[in-house]
């Protein structure tokens, strides 16, 4: 089959490959022909080594298909069932799992370092990004890795839920609670941006701005929900316009920067909420002093996967899109294919795209 594979970390190029392999289907696996993948900002993440993956490595963990096979233990899903690829299926009985934190059980994420999920050229092993590999017409998962989804809801729009909408709109329900009529802001409006806006317009909030030092972001991020835009260099005139100069109820952070981290925390109220929603690198630190931290009173929160349990917000977030409630379709730069990748990652590191989804 074919697929995208990247034989070293900070590789420029992709290999597009036509003699990818699968492993085995197990007991409690399923097979799944990817229909639609995104090209996400933590893709790129994992191509540069910001976010540590294996190699070689298939790229891609925002992605929706169709079940084709399944283990002899599975009863989740069957085959002809539409399907939404989780990057990190909950094993149920690690302490997260236990915990009812899904979103954070580290078991299929572990095993995705230590078991190739692919092979080329012969024998040799290649991983999955994620224990997934979205950039391949097929992948193996465990059965909690593709959550079932009403065959009416387009792939495409399938495949956002899949990671920038769950993490957007998730960062905005779940981890932060966002409240009716409060205030917000957004600090990055690439995709992920896009979605806690949205994710706020959804919860009530009646301020919310949208903060991108590129201009041209501003009108999609109004489209969408937001109710203000401005540049970083103009947060200041705009906490003083909107706030009355205290800072918003809600701060959050969607670049994976310690830069932005902090004009989160200068955009947020004392006593707000600043939420990290952004993947960083592990050598980026925060410059936050102890006595700031204590005296604002400020609670800073991280939300991997928005706070998710995929299997319940994934059937609600396509039932808000359903419902003419989360606005998918502006949130697509382009449908490409997957000779288009190379490209594709180039147009991502430039900033300029939402995201591309890759139809197969």
């Amino acid at each position: 089959m074919r697929g995208a594979l990247l034989h070293t970390i900070g590789a420029d190029k992709l290999d597009i490959r036509d003699d990818l392999t699968l492993i085995p289907v197990g007991p409690s696996d399923v097979r799944v022909r990817i229909r639609a993948t995104g090209v996400c900002h933590s893709d790129l993440s994992a191509i540069s080594g910001v976010l540590p993956q294996p190699a070689p490595l298939v790229p891609g963990h925002e992605g929706a298909g169709e079940v084709v096979e399944v283990g002899d233990h599975v009863t989740s899903v069957a085959p002809g069932d539409h399907v939404i690829i989780n990057w990190t299926p909950a094993c149920g009985s690690c302490p997260s799992c236990s915990h009812g934190q899904p979103h954070l059980c580290m078991t299929s994420v572990v095993r995705g370092f230590t078991e190739p999920g692919f092979k080329f050229d012969g024998d040799k092993p290649a991983f999955g990004m994620a224990g997934c590999g979205t950039w391949a017409e097929e992948i193996v998962v465990p059965a909690g890795g593709a959550i079932k989804v009403d065959a009416d809801v387009p792939f495409e729009m399938a495949a956002l839920i899949g990671c920038g909408i769950t993490t957007g709109v998730g960062a905005a329900l779940n981890t932060a609670k966002v409240r009716p009529g409060t205030s917000v802001a957004v600090v990055g409006c690439g995709g992920v941006g896009l979605s806690v806006i949205q994710g706020a317009r959804i919860s009530g909030a009646t301020t919310i701005l949208a903060i991108d030092p590129l201009e041209s972001k501003h009108e999609l991020a109004k489209k969408v929900g937001a109710t203000h835009a401005c540049t970083p260099d103009q947060l200041m005139d705009a906490i003083g316009t909107l706030t009355g100069g205290q800072g918003f109820d809600y701060g959050f952070e969607v670049v994976g920067k310690s830069q932005a981290i902090m004009t989160a925390w200068q955009a947020t109220r004392r006593g707000g909420d600043v939420i990290v929603v952004g993947a960083g690198a592990m050598d980026d630190m925060v410059p936050l002093n102890a006595f700031s931290l204590l005296f604002d009173g400020k609670n800073l929160l991280s939300s991997l996967y928005g706070g998710s349990d995929v299997r319940r917000d994934f059937p609600f977030f396509a039932g808000l899109y359903k419902a003419g409630k989360l606005d998918l379709e502006s949130m697509i730069s382009s449908r490409i294919q997957l000779t288009d990748l190379n490209d594709a990652v180039t147009a991502l590191r430039g900033g300029e795209v939402l995201r591309q989804i890759v139809l197969l």
